[in-house]
């Protein structure tokens, strides 16, 4: 039986077609007995929908780094 914790881990990877067939599998067993990591599957679905809708993205190294930067300076 799959854990909790591994299971939120492949419902990650699942979103972005990392997981492996076996993986899948795991999960697709975890959610039908486990009503708490089906919820968090389906708001972690919904989540990566809207960002994915808003086309956000995450910042590059160098824009981490001028931030970092900035911030540095004016603490």
């Amino acid at each position: 039986m799959t854990s909790c914790e591994k299971a939120a881990i492949i419902c990650n990877k699942a979103q972005y077609n990392e997981a492996s067939f076996i993986d899948k599998l795991k999960l697709k067993f975890h959610l039908i007995t486990c009503k708490t990591c089906s919820k968090f599957t389906k708001k972690n679905a919904q989540l990566t929908s809207i960002c994915d809708k808003a086309k956000l993205y995450s910042l590059s190294e160098a824009e981490k780094a001028a931030m970092k930067t900035k911030l540095n300076k004016e603490i």
